[in-house]
């Protein structure tokens, strides 16, 4: 069976559209338990298991250069610039996505998602940068300096080690639909995306480092990355704005 993705939501007015480019997912293995101290209760590390007999759950770094995000409403006002997501893969309400643990955004108008929606993103100064074969990232927030820089294997996609087939990987790694976040203000909070299914080129780890992780203490400033993807570009709608999820009971 060959992953063929979601259905697309029709756009609405309110929803926020962006092209993704130099788009790179950078994951780590880390300590289930580890991971679930970070966690309400009700949202469960997603666990894998890998060639060498060990269990552990997956986390990452998914930087990317925004271009001309902008709100369906308001064509006129766009906004390109470098992101990062830290993420991790969950389970929660009942279906598979990702847990944000935090969002680092090279522009002003981080305020907007910080404040209006209560949304754990910060401001960052990020550098990303791709030639042929290679792929280079830096940044610069209140965790510290990260970097990292990857080179193509020249491979074809194939599963990465912990998945049993690329259409379960693309499903889990690169297609996470649903998202969920600790609100500034308390409570959980929950948006979702859609993009057509990636094509992503395996890429080696020549060196990284990512403080944000290491604040967590989910890595060591020597953990060497699970594995790493990128794709040129790929267009994301936005369904805007988040929500807030009712209690658990």
């Amino acid at each position: 069976m060959t992953f063929t993705g979601t259905p697309r939501k029709a756009p609405r007015w309110y929803h926020a559209t962006t092209e993704l480019d130099d788009f790179a997912i950078v994951s780590y293995r880390v300590d289930p338990a580890g991971l679930a101290r970070h966690l309400p209760a009700h949202v469960v590390p997603e666990t894998f298991t890998f060639e060498d007999g060990t269990t552990a759950a997956l986390i990452s770094a998914v930087a990317f250069k925004d271009r001309d995000f902008r709100f369906r409403g308001l064509p006129a006002v766009t906004m390109s610039c470098g992101q990062i997501n830290y993420r991790a893969y969950v389970r929660a309400y009942g279906t598979t996505g990702v847990w944000f643990f935090g969002t680092s955004l090279d522009h002003a108008l981080v305020a907007i998602p910080r404040t209006v929606w209560g949304m754990p993103w910060t401001r960052s100064r990020i550098g990303i940068s791709s030639a042929p074969d290679r792929w280079r990232m830096s940044a610069s927030d209140v965790s510290g300096e990260s970097h990292c820089e990857l080179v193509a294997t020249g491979e074809p996609l194939g599963a990465l080690d912990g998945f049993p087939d690329v259409d379960r990987m693309l499903r889990l790694l690169t297609h996470p639909t649903d998202g969920w976040y600790r609100r500034r203000a308390g409570g959980v909070g929950h948006y979702s995306i859609w993009h057509d299914v990636m094509a992503p080129n395996p890429y080696q780890v020549v060196s990284a480092r990512l403080t944000f992780f290491e604040q967590l203490g989910l890595i060591e400033p020597t953990s060497l990355p699970h594995s790493a993807l990128v794709q040129p570009t790929v267009h994301f709608d936005i369904h805007t704005p988040p929500r807030r999820m009712p209690a658990e009971k």
